[in-house]
C-alpha cells in the first residue's frame, strides 16, 4: 500500500472518529438539557420547571425581567390576580418565580394550566420552613405574622440567578403599568435594594402622624433596647414598606444581605426588638435596620399602599386609583374578602378558579 493510500485511509478514519465524538456529544447535550427542563410537573427545592409559553398571543421581546411572588393556599387568588395583572399590562420578557409551600403545588399549577395564564413563564419553588429555625419567636400571638412564606423575600439571591436585577412583589397588588419600567429603575450605586418610602408616598396622606406611627423607624423597632439604641439610627426615620423590592442581586449578595437578616432575626427572637411595637411586623423591622440610609427610591406611583386600611376609599379618587401604576391591598381588607376599597379594580384581573376552592368571600357570603 502507497503512502498516499495510507493517508487517505487516515483521514476517513479521522473523520470518521470526529463524526462520532460529534454524534455522542450532541446526545450528551440532549441530555443535559432535559435534566435541567425536566417536565413540567417535576417541582425541586430551589430550582423548577420554566413553563413552555407554547402558544402565548403577546410576543415577548428583551432580556428576561424576574419576578418573584409568593402564593398561599388560602390567598391563593391573590397571586392569579397579581401575575394576570403584570402580564396583562406588558410585552416584556417577564418570568414569574412562584414560591410556596408543597401544600399548594397542585392547585397552583392547576389554575395556571387551565387557564389563560397557561401562557405565562413561571417556574414553581417549594420554600423551605427549615431556613426558619430559630429565627423567628415562637409566641403565639406572633404566629399569623410568621407565616414562613412572607420571609421568602430575604432570600432573593437563593430563588433568582444568573441575573442582576429582579423585582420582589407582595400577592396582594395589582400592576397597572409595564413592568418593566419598575425593573429599568436605576439603583445608586453600592445600594442592593430599592424601596417606596413612607413619608414620601402619597399613601401616608391622611394618615395621623405622631410619635410611634408607621411611617417611620419608632413604629417598628424598640428604641428602648440597648442592641438598637448601639446602631445610632433616629427614630424618626422615614420607613419604608417592602411589599415592592427592585433588587441588585450583586450587590445582595456582596454586601450578605441575606445573612444580615437572619442575624438580626435571630437576635430578636431572644431580645424581643421589634416584636411588640406598633406596627406588629416581623418582617419590615429586620429591612429597616439593614437598608437604614442604603436604599433607593422607587417613584411613589408604583406603590400606592394601604388600600387595606379603613379609609382608603375616602383617602384616594377613583381618577387617582385609575392613574397608579401599582396598587398595594396592604392592611387587613383584602379585596378578596368581604370588605374592601376598590375591590372592583382587583376583580377586573381575577381568574376564576377552574378547580372551585376559591372564591372571593365577598361573592359568596350568606
Amino acid at each position: 500500500m502507497t503512502l498516499r493510500r495510507v493517508n487517505g485511509v487516515l483521514l476517513v478514519l479521522l473523520a470518521v472518529a470526529i463524526l462520532i465524538i460529534v454524534h455522542r456529544n450532541l446526545l450528551n447535550l440532549s441530555d443535559f438539557l432535559d435534566r435541567e427542563h425536566p417536565d413540567a410537573g417535576q417541582i425541586l427545592p430551589f430550582e423548577a420547571e420554566l413553563s413552555p409559553g407554547v402558544g402565548q398571543k403577546m410576543e415577548r421581546k428583551g432580556d428576561e425581567i424576574p419576578v418573584l411572588i409568593t402564593a398561599s393556599e388560602d390567598r391563593l387568588g391573590a397571586v392569579i390576580v397579581a401575575m394576570n395583572s403584570v402580564s396583562r399590562n406588558s410585552k416584556a420578557n417577564v418570568v414569574f418565580t412562584i414560591v410556596t409551600l408543597n401544600d399548594t403545588v397542585d392547585h397552583l399549577k392547576a389554575w395556571i394550566s387551565k387557564t389563560t395564564l397557561k401562557n405565562v413563564k413561571y417556574k414553581i419553588v417549594i420554600f423551605q420552613p427549615e431556613l426558619l429555625n430559630g429565627k423567628i419567636s415562637k409566641d403565639p400571638k406572633m404566629l399569623e405574622a410568621a407565616k414562613p412564606l412572607t420571609f421568602a423575600r430575604f432570600y432573593l439571591p437563593m430563588y433568582i440567578s444568573g441575573v442582576e436585577k429582579a423585582i420582589y412583589l407582595d400577592d396582594d397588588v395589582v400592576v397597572q403599568g409595564d413592568i418593566q419600567e419598575l425593573y429599568e429603575i436605576n439603583l445608586k450605586p453600592g445600594h442592593a435594594a430599592a424601596f417606596s418610602d413612607d413619608c414620601d408616598s402619597a399613601s401616608a396622606k391622611g394618615i395621623v402622624r405622631g410619635a410611634g406611627n408607621q411611617n417611620n423607624y419608632m413604629g417598628f423597632l424598640d428604641f428602648k433596647k440597648e442592641a438598637i439604641k448601639k446602631l445610632g439610627m433616629k427614630a424618626n426615620t422615614c420607613s419604608f414598606n417592602p411589599g415592592v423590592i427592585v433588587a441588585n442581586l450583586t450587590e445582595w449578595k456582596n454586601q450578605n444581605v441575606t445573612q444580615q437578616l437572619e442575624k438580626w432575626m435571630e437576635r430578636n427572637s431572644q431580645e424581643d426588638l421589634y416584636s411588640n411595637t406598633l406596627a406588629e411586623s416581623i418582617t419590615t423591622p429586620p429591612l429597616l435596620i439593614v437598608f437604614y440610609k442604603r436604599h433607593s427610591p422607587i417613584n411613589p406611583m408604583w406603590h400606592v399602599r394601604h388600600l387595606g386600611i379603613t379609609g382608603a376609599g375616602n383617602r384616594y379618587s377613583p381618577q387617582y386609583v385609575r392613574t397608579a401604576k401599582l396598587l398595594h391591598w396592604n392592611g387587613h381588607y383584602k379585596p378578596w374578602g368581604r370588605t374592601s376599597s376598590f375591590s372592583d379594580v382587583w376583580d377586573q384581573w381575577f381568574i376564576p378558579d377552574p378547580t372551585g376552592k376559591f372564591h372571593p368571600v365577598r361573592k359568596h357570603a350568606d
